[in-house]
């Protein structure tokens, strides 16, 4: 789903990722930390709590905006939703769907079907049942509900049928992507009694994850404890939770020093401090991706060779040299390299070259100066100025304009350049239509798309997850949507996390955090 500028982490996030109030001055994040330090710290002991266990004290930039995991669980913040909701699956180390609430599924033989069977015996916080008919409630409502964030995600489901504990899911196409799509960024399904008022479950959330919320402060800070009915609890080890929206990001460090946290995502501007001061700044791969959307359907972009012109004048290393602080890397495409969506045929297909892009605009009938461009963002950031340097050069006049509505007329296509960024999916199918397909959220050219590319998203729809040939039928699909003129990559990083000595290991589940097996010691 969509995502926005946010100054602190100067990258691309989903809208209702941002943190409530904007930007904080460096007075209030003193306050904060002062605040919170004597209920937090004490002394610097990671066990430390009210009631007693080992405690994450997490601080997240990207603490919900909603708690409602329709609204608020397609973006960055679906990792804090995680705490308290749990999916019908979720993603192991190698990015593939492993079982979560459904403990196994299977097709039908055509593929047009898929049943899922759940565990038995479990319940929501609230006492009620974890069965088909709350399955079946969370996929209608995601559906249907009007400040949905995820109805767009959910089109090869037409119906579902709730028979006990199997839920059966009856699609609109053959779609074997269906068990990567449902996991914790797509599907976290709470109580269904709860979800009757969802404003009410947007502040008081009601699901069957490995913590229940005892305490919520929109927009600052939650509490949670240990869910003894989580299907898994046995694997978890984590006693008490305190989540607190973060304050400025060069305050992040002296906090996790001083033990007022000991988990934190991290800019990537703060790693070295971070390791200077003891800390481990831990390395989570992830699908992000930052790009130039064009819309193709206003001028100049109308013009192909004005595109092309656009693609040549780009030099994604400076990017990665001047933001990423050798975390990130450059990328032409929606997916790190490496991953199994990554199309090794379509790397450098728009090299670096500036006299090229100059003698494309001359040949669309430019002259250098005469091509003047709004590009409009949501706040200040340094992407933008990068952009602005680039084009210059080759004789396009950027004028950067911050419009705090941003979201508007960014998803109603209305605006002619922007800069955007993605999260990803673990379907890499759904990466793609959401980029490429006609009515993608972050195809600012929609209805366009590129030709080939629904014939080819269809084959990776249709082709079982094991098969063979699987990776490469997906890369063709990535081959095909690249082809878009609505669209120009520029670089990628991991997500960083900095913490406590204390906090064991992670697992490294592409893009997700996840808590199984991992401890917390008594002392730093």
């Amino acid at each position: 789903m969509p995502a926005q500028l946010t100054t602190r982490h100067r990258r691309l996030v989903h809208p209702s990722s941002r943190r409530t109030g904007g930007p904080r001055a460096a007075a209030l994040a003193a306050a904060l930390v002062a605040l919170l330090a004597p209920a937090l710290s004490a002394c610097g002991d990671d066990t430390a709590a009210a009631g007693g266990g080992a405690t994450l004290k997490w601080t997240s930039s990207y603490f919900p905006a909603h708690w409602d995991p329709v609204v608020g669980g397609s973006g960055a913040q679906f990792r804090e939703l995680a705490l308290t909701y749990a999916s019908l699956t979720r993603t192991d180390e190698t990015g593939k769907a492993v079982p979560d609430l459904a403990r196994s599924w299977e097709y039908n033989e055509k593929g047009d079907e898929i049943t899922f069977h759940l565990r038995p015996g479990l319940k929501f916080s609230d006492g009620q049942p974890v069965d088909a008919a709350a399955v079946k409630a969370a996929i209608e409502r995601a559906q249907k509900q009007k400040n949905s964030a995820l109805f767009g995600d959910l089109t090869s489901i037409r119906t579902v049928d709730a028979e006990g504990l199997d839920a059966v899911l009856h699609l609109t196409q053959v779609d074997y992507q269906i068990p990567q799509l449902l996991g914790e960024r797509v599907l976290q399904i709470a109580s269904p009694l709860a979800a009757k008022n969802p404003a009410k479950l947007d502040q008081n959330p009601v699901g069957a994850g490995p913590f229940t919320v005892t305490q919520l402060i929109p927009g600052t800070k939650a509490v949670l404890r240990k869910n003894p009915d989580y299907w898994d609890a046995k694997n978890i080890h984590i006693d008490n939770v305190e989540l607190t929206s973060a304050p400025d990001a060069s305050t992040v460090v002296s906090g996790l020093r001083t033990g007022v946290y000991n988990f934190a995502d991290l800019d990537p501007s703060q790693a070295s401090a971070a390791k200077k001061a003891g800390l481990d700044v831990f390395v989570q791969p992830g699908f992000n991706a930052s790009n130039l959307s064009l819309n193709i359907n206003k001028a100049p972009f109308d013009n192909a060779k004005v595109v092309d012109a656009v693609r040549y004048a780009i030099n994604r290393q400076e990017f990665v040299d001047k933001l990423t602080f050798g975390y990130g890397e450059v990328t032409d495409q929606p997916f790190p390299k490496g991953y199994v969506a990554y199309d090794p045929k379509s790397e450098a297909d728009h090299p670096y070259d500036p006299a090229k892009s100059k003698k494309l605009l001359t040949e669309a009938g430019y002259k250098a100066g005469a091509i003047k461009l709004d590009l409009v963002i949501p706040a200040d950031d340094p992407q933008a100025e990068i952009v602005q340097s680039q084009l210059a050069k080759v004789g396009i006049t950027v004028t950067i304009k911050v419009d705090k509505n941003w979201a508007t007329p960014f998803f109603a296509k209305n605006l002619e350049f922007s800069l955007y960024g993605t999260t990803g999916r673990d379907s890499a199918a759904q990466t793609l239509t959401a980029h490429f397909g006609p009515n993608g959220p972050l195809n600012l050219s929609s209805p366009y798309e590129p030709a080939g590319f629904e014939a080819a998203i269809a084959k990776v729809r249709q082709t079982p997850l094991d098969a063979p040939d699987y990776a490469k039928v997906l890369q063709a699909a990535t081959r095909a949507g690249l082809k878009s003129e609505a669209l120009v990559f520029t670089y990628s990083q991991p997500n960083l996390i900095a913490k406590s000595t204390s906090i064991s290991d992670l697992p490294k589940n592409p893009a997700h955090i996840d808590w199984t097996g991992v401890t917390i010691s008594s002392g730093n």
